[in-house]
């Protein structure tokens, strides 16, 4: 299989498959390198619109610099899609319950762990959550806080869930683990005062904001998307998973 140079460096494998959820099996993304050993896991969270191409991009991208990858759909395949309005996407955000993205994410990592052919490496984790899948990534590394050694946003969603069980400010006072936090500062959907606030709440993370960058600035199918901020956030982001899980 052909490597692509901005991509990184060795062959992998990458499949849609059905991933084990409770007690039902829901739609899945891996990527990993196929070579024979084990690799430190990461768990890549998507937007509401589901498992897109940017975001089987970007787990490819990883696996080529020798991470596993895996992207549950918390949805439970009940995704809005590419089209979705608005207003269909917080109805989708509302049905997914915290505690339950919670055992769906533990549920992606035992799969992953418990694989007979031992291609994901026992101990920390890696997490990225992207939009409203930052904001699960930032609950679930507070809840799993011996388990996840890295954890990365890009334009998480940091504040409108107070009417929730599992909040995102109560959360940022509660990540140990190395936090990088990505934002355009030019984003109408998460204020710029809403990243300085939790840069306040979670001191030793980065949280960044790039001049002139509005949100889904990773979605290359997006009017939104910049390549410069996108660039800068897969070199920071496998700075971070190399000084974190190696």
């Amino acid at each position: 299989m052909a490597v692509l140079q901005h991509e990184g460096t060795i062959e992998i494998l990458y499949r849609e498959f059905a991933m084990p959820t409770g007690a039902r099996f829901t739609e899945g993304y891996l990527a990993r390198p196929d070579r024979i050993g084990s690799y430190p896991l990461v768990v890549l969270l998507p937007p509401l619109r589901g498992i897109t191409p940017f975001v089987k991009d970007l787990a490819r991208r990883l696996a080529r610099n020798r991470y596993a990858v895996l992207v549950p759909d918390l949805t439970r395949g009940a995704h809005p899609g590419d089209d979705a309005s608005f207003d269909e996407l917080i109805a989708a955000y509302r049905r997914v319950r915290g505690r339950r993205a919670l055992a769906d994410i533990d549920d992606a990592v035992a799969f992953a762990f418990n694989d007979p052919a031992g291609w994901a490496r026992q101990g920390n984790i890696g997490v990225v959550g992207i939009d409203v899948g930052g904001r699960f990534a930032i609950t679930y590394a507070a809840h799993r806080r011996r388990l996840v050694g890295a954890l990365c946003v890009a334009y998480a969603p940091l504040a409108g869930d107070e009417d929730r069980e599992l909040q995102v400010a109560d959360a940022l006072g509660m990540l140990p683990m190395a936090v990088l936090g990505l934002y355009g500062a030019e984003d109408e959907l998460v204020p710029a005062e809403g990243v300085d606030e939790a840069q306040r709440r979670n001191r030793h993370g980065k949280w960044i904001l790039y001049e002139g960058v509005g949100h889904d600035f990773l979605d290359d199918d997006s009017a939104s998307y910049h390549p410069g901020a996108a660039g800068d956030m897969i070199s920071r982001l496998l700075a971070l998973l190399a000084a974190t899980l190696g």
